[in-house]
């Protein structure tokens, strides 16, 4: 009996994973914010947690299983849950800031983060981007979280219980709080963070109760006092009680800002007011639906339309609105910069070493409108701290390398992005390009060397080296296109054309790969092309050898031609995934994310080399970027916990996804192309922001037919290997005929090839 039905449950299965979907009608129903959520330190699945918000909302709420400070604060593995949080966090590396946490208990007070936990299971949790709940088992409640940009609805169910109580931690590093029994409210601050803030920095919370409060008490560094209204110390909070019958219901509106108590109070009223919990929730769910209707995708099974609008989802979370609109509605926000509070916009939660690659430019592609608010909230920042973010939360923060900002500003700009100063953001990139910064990630270190050599030296204690001057070439590259743009003087121009060129002065002919270089003119000795970190950032020399983004046919000419560039390309996915990890002193999770993925050396899980693949279009080899792309599409993504092959860094990763299964690739933020890969589904709709409609026809599509045979962009012929963004701008039809062949004479002339600095500067 079981040899007939373990067969049948298998095609059960498989039936379903195949399943087609021609229609996509309530796209955040596709959505599974756990995707990514069972990660750890030493390997990372995505590094993600179940975001419960709006579109690039200001607060996040989350279920907390971690304790309280661990960046790691959901994990789809852990069996209990300590508290709802209020969340800013962008990643475990960097942590969060001004949390705060609310959690029902029952029977008896139990406050402590350990005592109040219980267990819970995931057949009884429902997470969605405007929805989630879950069942405490053992407080017999049932918590439900719908949110707002600034705000929440959160409602629990208790089962019969004479003794109800709902906690709230304002945790440590410095809190406030005060019971209102009259007014069913709660009050106070949090200043809890993990750097990055002025010395004033609070965030002010606010929370109302539909029920009167049978129960008052407050607690101290783990003291708790019975009547006592109001706590100020390093670790505070409040339990308050009622009186619950079997399945009553209480509800919660809260709250918060960075500005003040009354500017918190006034968020509630202005997001919440005397609305229902499922009125928010309705609310909430139409504003994902609104922005992921954009993109409409059809004939793919159920787990790619799943793993599409779930990674859809990721690329609109960050970065967070960090403004509030005061009483008069005018855009306003506290600086995490200097402490004032300012006009206008600022945005933050964002590394842009991750981020530059992919996700700001589909924010230019389909939210132009809110990328030209990010682009202000970016001169407010060089304004208020006197330097560009390049990893913000919600200040500065020293983490990563390069000077990111550039490409962001530039692509903008250069794709028509308007609305926002670009004369001071100009002035800012230059300041970036001319200084080091406060912080190790803030304008360029080594700049002095770079301007001076063309290149960061190796051996004058400057860590990673060789990736930065690979990065700081790039980003000259967008500075030339926008000095061009902006009519600056000829010198200026002239010299970030020259800067531009820098990639080569690290190429290493012996080799064909990227080596650091000593202040002498020699090459690093030893060379360990497959040694991590030392002269490169989160990789090794064959990862970063691509990182020439803006002249892939300059460093083709470099390595010896077309024929030599595959091969090198080739060899990235037939070496074995030997690596040398003595710089860091032991195996960092994105190298053990490379090993154990079997695509060699290929390592998708972090973001120097996620641009590769598309190389082969440069190079008369198109197809083989269809096959590969297709292969990372199908083995390291899924709509599962387990459902990235690393961090998936603030919509970076994600963006990726979402790019490569429309079928194009942005390679070169601030060139008007993108690359072509090959079309996931059979049909895709791209609803513009100015009303225009870009529609992807692959009706041959399937896994076998991965290869383009022929294809059409607006009924005309297209062997190029590139899409013209001013033309998909103005609405485009494009037509794919696949193949489980390779066509092998389409794209491979030197007219075909995508952009390169080469073919304007010889």
């Amino acid at each position: 009996m079981k040899k007939l039905i373990i067969p049948a449950l298998l095609l059960a299965s498989c039936f379903a994973k195949a399943q087609t979907v021609n229609s996509v009608s309530d796209p955040v129903e596709w959505v599974n914010p756990l995707m990514g959520t069972d990660s750890k330190g030493s390997l990372s699945t995505g590094n993600t947690y179940p975001a419960i918000a709006c579109p690039w909302g200001m607060n996040f709420w989350m279920p907390q299983t971690g304790k309280m400070g661990d960046g790691w604060a959901y994990t789809y593995h852990s069996d209990k849950l300590r508290g709802f949080k209020q969340t800013h966090q962008p990643s475990p590396w960097i942590n969060d800031y001004g949390q705060f946490a609310i959690m029902p208990v029952t029977k008896s007070v139990k406050f402590k983060e350990d005592d109040r936990a219980s267990w819970f299971s995931h057949k009884a949790e429902v997470a969605k981007p405007y929805y989630y709940s879950v069942y405490l088992a053992d407080h017999n409640v049932t918590t439900e979280i719908t949110p707002t940009e600034r705000a929440a609805a959160i409602r629990f169910t208790y089962g019969k219980e004479d003794s109800a109580f709902v906690v709230i931690d304002a945790l440590d590093k410095g809190s406030y709080i005060k019971v209102l029994p009259a007014e069913h409210k709660i009050v106070g601050y949090t200043t809890k963070n993990s750097g990055g803030v002025p010395a004033n920095f609070k965030n002010y919370f606010v929370l109302t109760f539909d029920k009167p409060f049978t129960y008052v008490a407050t607690f101290k560094n783990g003291n708790l006092t019975k009547g006592v209204e109001e706590a100020k110390d390093n670790h505070v909070g409040a339990v308050i009680g009622f009186a619950t019958v079997k399945g009553e219901q209480v509800n919660v509106k809260v709250a918060s800002s960075f500005i003040s108590p009354e500017q918190a109070q006034l968020n509630l009223n202005q997001e919440i007011g005397s609305s229902t919990f499922e009125a928010i929730r309705d609310k909430a769910k139409a504003a994902w639906n609104t922005e992921m209707s954009r993109i409409k995708v059809e004939g793919g099974t159920s787990d790619q339309t799943r793993t599409f609008y779930s990674c859809l989802y990721r690329s609109m979370l960050f970065p967070r609105k960090f403004y509030e609109y005061d009483a008069k509605g005018a855009v306003v926000h506290y600086s995490p910069y200097n402490g004032q509070v300012l006009p206008g916009y600022m945005f933050t939660d964002n590394g842009f070493w991750d981020t530059f690659r992919a996700q700001f430019p589909f924010f230019n592609m389909m939210y132009p409108s809110m990328n030209a608010h990010i682009m202000e909230g970016m001169v407010n920042a060089y304004k208020e701290s006197g330097w560009l973010p390049e990893w913000a939360s919600p200040g500065h923060r020293g983490c990563m390398i390069g000077s990111n900002s550039a490409s962001l500003i530039a692509d903008a700009y250069l794709k028509g992005v308007r609305g926002f100063d670009i004369n001071t953001a100009y002035e800012a990139i230059i300041k970036n390009s001319n200084n080091e910064g406060p912080l190790e990630s803030v304008g360029r270190r080594g700049v002095k060397y770079y301007n001076k050599l063309g290149y960061v030296p190796y051996d004058v204690k400057i860590n990673e080296n060789t990736a930065r001057t690979l990065e700081y070439c790039y980003d000259d590259w967008t500075i030339w296109k926008l000095a061009v743009a902006l009519n600056r003087p000829k010198a200026e121009i002239e010299r970030f054309a020259k800067q531009a060129r820098n990639y080569r002065n690290v190429f290493d002919a012996e080799s064909k790969l990227m080596r650091g270089k000593n202040e002498n003119g020699k090459f690093q000795t030893p060379f360990n092309p497959t040694k991590w970190g030392d002269a490169f950032t989160e990789g090794n020399s064959w990862h970063y050898s691509w990182s020439v983004f803006h002249d892939v046919q300059g460093l083709i000419n470099l390595m010896g031609g077309k024929e030599t560039f595959v091969k090198m390309l080739d060899s990235v996915f037939s070496m074995p995934p030997v690596f040398d990890d003595s710089y860091y002193g032991s195996t960092i999770h994105e190298i053990r994310e490379m090993q154990i993925m079997n695509f060699g050396q290929y390592a998708h899980g972090n973001q120097p080399i996620q641009h590769m693949i598309y190389l082969y279009n440069y190079a008369g080899t198109p197809w083989k970027s269809q096959y590969w792309l297709r292969e990372v599409m199908n083995r390291l993504y899924s709509a599962t916990p387990d459902g990235y092959c690393g961090d998936e860094d603030n919509g970076q990763t994600s963006a990726w996804y979402v790019f490569s299964a429309l079928g194009f690739y942005p390679v070169t933020p601030g060139a008007p192309q993108y690359v072509v890969g090959a079309p996931l589904f059979k049909k895709a709709t791209v609803k513009l922001e100015n009303g225009k409609e870009i529609v992807i026809n692959a009706p041959r599509n399937s896994d076998e037919n991965r290869y383009i045979r022929s294809a059409t962009f607006n009924g005309e012929n297209l062997t190029n290997n590139w899409l013209d963004y001013n033309a998909l701008m103005k609405g485009a039809t494009i037509d794919f005929d696949m193949d489980a062949t390779p066509n092998k004479s389409r794209g491979i002339s030197d007219k075909d090839v995508p952009y390169s600095m080469t073919q304007e500067v010889k």
